[in-house]
């Protein structure tokens, strides 16, 4: 508790899902949370509200991702809260879309939608937020498992995976300030995207069968990775993509 005293942590897509968990953990850990959200104001004021609730400090600030401009945005939002600080200490790229469509089903225009949002906007939020970064910060991408193949969201997963090439090469370019750059990615989640079809009990059990667990996965546990990668105790891991999927890839050998 409180290894994140003192510093601030920016959580994209904060208030939903995995992102309300990573932003509630964060602040758990006494970090000041900045809780962005592109369209839903109200999701991220209830996840500002808990961490109240449980003697946290955050705050929530608007930016929709995938439009021209959007990384300026994101920042001009944090830089006119009253509660905002000059330093960001921890980056948290979470934001993302997913368009559930293969080869044959992907449009360009819906190619375009889907990079914006999930490799376009966290590149040029680090791009126009690193000068925030102090030495010795974090930078923590939420992406997708590398190893493993999903035709049905083609361009979701291609979006991801330049996200992933985007941490190794920036953990380099970063290293001389001590700045570390890693990412995360979560498996199948329990989370309100993934509510509707999770609610057929057959489904659920396909789901938890790619588990070694037998489960699927909640997300706090994801947040609880993210929140190791955002403390002093992984000044020695930079560069580097934490399966967070409870072994799915084993449970398919």
């Amino acid at each position: 508790m409180g290894v994140l005293k003192g510093k601030t942590a920016l959580v994209t897509g904060g208030g939903r899902g995995i992102g309300r968990a990573v932003s509630q953990r964060l602040a758990r850990d006494g970090a000041l949370v900045a809780v962005h959200y592109g369209r839903n104001e109200e999701a991220a004021k209830e996840t500002v509200a808990a961490i109240e609730a449980e003697g946290g400090r955050a705050f929530a600030i608007g930016a929709e991702f995938g439009v021209p401009g959007d990384a300026q945005a994101l920042w001009a939002a944090y830089d006119a809260h009253p509660a905002s600080t000059p330093q960001v200490d921890v980056l948290v790229n979470n934001a993302g879309a997913a368009a559930f469509a293969g080869l044959a089903d992907t449009d360009e225009e819906t190619y375009d939608r889907v990079h914006a949002v999930n490799a376009k906007a966290p590149f040029f939020v680090i791009k126009h937020g690193l000068a925030r970064l102090p030495d010795g910060g974090r930078i923590v991408n939420v992406t997708g498992t590398p190893d493993i193949a999903l035709p049905a969201i083609l361009a979701t997963i291609t979006a991801k995976g330049a996200v992933n090439a985007l941490t190794r090469s920036l953990a380099a370019e970063l290293a001389p300030r001590g700045i570390t750059v890693n990412s995360v990615g979560p498996g199948i989640t329990e989370t309100d995207l993934n509510a509707g079809w999770l609610a057929d009990p057959a489904a659920r059990a396909h789901a938890a069968s790619r588990s070694v667990f037998h489960r699927v996965g909640t997300p706090e546990e994801v947040a609880d990775v993210v929140a190791f990668l955002a403390s002093a105790d992984s000044r020695w891991v930079t560069g580097q993509h934490l399966d967070a999927t409870g072994g799915l890839q084993l449970a398919l050998l």
